[in-house]
């Protein structure tokens, strides 16, 4: 076989591997992944809300000093399908949640996954996250790529307890509520801020 023949072989076979590997870390293993629209669900004590309709965008409202240059934190925002309220979450490492169940919590510097509001509407009551102890539990994805920034979106995964204050009227009382579910989250995008 000639060295021309032979290098041509070899160009061919090393374009082909090449376009192969990049198919693998494209859509097919990008994106919500059948995820539903609505699919995270508040429970407890007699109160019921079904939250969905996620975006993330990067705006890297909770940046973690421990993050590798060019990852920026992510914040996923979504509304209540049952009512009127509000889910919004920040994840100061995205790039760990691409790959790990991260730990829930608070609106605090070092909690892997913020909590940063939540309120809703159940039985003529108004529910918000009380100021008197922290959401708990995890959050993990499938289908995240590039660090929150493919267009293709993911899924989310939330198995957490929220500590909640109900208010109905004038009657204010403590709920502890579950927070379970997987839902797609749709459009991250950089934002320049």
């Amino acid at each position: 076989m000639s060295l021309s023949r032979f290098l041509s072989i070899t160009s061919v076979t090393t374009i082909l591997g090449a376009l192969a590997a990049g198919a693998g870390c494209g859509d097919d293993s990008c994106g919500p992944g059948g995820a539903p629209e609505v699919g995270l669900v508040a429970t407890g004590s007699g109160v019921t809300m079904t939250f969905g309709q996620l975006t993330g965008s990067l705006n890297n409202d909770c940046p973690d000093s421990a993050a590798p240059a060019g990852v920026t934190s992510l914040s996923i925002e979504g509304t209540q399908s049952d009512g009127q309220g509000r889910i919004t979450l920040c994840v100061g490492r995205p790039d760990l949640l691409a790959r790990q169940a991260l730990a829930l919590g608070g609106n605090t510097a070092g909690v892997q996954v913020r909590m940063v509001d939540f309120a809703g509407t159940a039985n003529s009551c108004t529910l918000a996250v009380a100021t008197t102890g922290a959401p708990s539990g995890t959050a993990s994805s499938s289908g995240l790529c590039g660090n929150g920034s493919d267009a293709a979106g993911f899924a989310l995964v939330i198995d957490g307890s929220l500590p909640l204050t109900r208010t109905c009227g004038a009657t204010v009382d403590a709920v502890t509520a579950t927070l379970h579910g997987r839902v797609a989250v749709h459009r991250p995008s950089a934002v320049t801020r």
